[in-house]
């Protein structure tokens, strides 16, 4: 008797309702043009974790912890992966979601609050469930070649000036950056690369979700190409842009030879 995952339709539906999450509108005390929602959401980010930044330490130092177990006792390490990165997703939600911008007020992008959220509570589900086993020993040697981009967005070098998104390569990011931690769009490279090394004893739904809610926001944070102030920006996503294609490259060919 088939599940309901494995119906035909069902990943294109689940897949649907991801891309409508995206682009709800997001909600500003000061209304502003939709064809500024980019700007909008630039704003929300560039404040919305400062009250933080203090705390970014406390993130590198929980997911090396976390991995740092699934090594050491595999049996309970991705139990404790998947339980520390929901909960990860909630503070995501929490901190990085909303702020009180110079422009527009106060500003929620709602549609990654409700992603996170999301997001948070599926792989809580997971860690509940204990449906993520981690060995990276067994993990074939190509997969390996991704660790460059998962230690990019670990270390997080960026720095803002006024508008202008730049590098900073100050080694002490490696452990203090509070860009990884609380910013969606770094954490979940490094969540992606962790769950690729443990391919296939991944929940193969909650992989697939998350790899295709990443795709959707790397290739929108593609526009920072176009504005020569956030080129680096656009380096800077590029994790998320690769780590969901190899994610979903990987659910789709073993579905294929199964």
């Amino acid at each position: 008797m088939k599940t309901i995952t494995s119906r035909k339709w069902f990943y294109p539906v689940v897949y649907f309702v991801l891309i409508i999450i995206v682009f709800l509108p997001l909600h500003t005390a000061v209304p502003y043009d939709p064809r500024n929602t980019q700007a909008v959401i630039l704003e929300i980010l560039q404040h919305a974790t400062a009250p933080y930044a203090a705390w970014g330490w406390i993130f590198h130092v929980l997911t090396l912890a976390v991995v740092g177990l699934a090594l050491w006792k595999p049996e309970v390490g991705g139990r404790a992966v998947a339980a520390y990165f929901g909960l990860n997703y909630l503070v995501v939600a929490a901190t990085q979601t909303r702020a009180e911008t110079p422009t527009y007020g106060y500003a929620v992008h709602t549609g990654a609050l409700v992603a996170d959220v999301l997001l948070g509570l599926l792989w809580l589900w997971v860690a509940w469930k204990d449906r993520l086993h981690l060995s990276f020993k067994d993990a074939p040697r190509w997969r390996w070649l991704l660790l460059p981009f998962a230690l990019l967005v670990f270390w997080s070098p960026i720095a803002f000036e006024g508008t202008r998104v730049v590098p900073n390569f100050n080694p002490l990011l490696l452990l203090t950056s509070p860009d990884y931690g609380l910013a969606y769009c770094f954490l979940t490279p490094v969540f992606l690369f962790l769950l690729i090394l443990a391919w296939p004893q991944v929940d193969k739904f909650a992989f697939r979700v998350t790899a295709f809610n990443g795709l959707l926001y790397g290739l929108f944070n593609l526009a920072h190409w176009a504005v020569p102030e956030r080129m680096w920006l656009g380096v800077m996503h590029l994790p998320l842009l690769v780590m969901p294609i190899a994610a979903l490259w990987l659910a789709r060919s073993s579905r294929k030879n199964t």
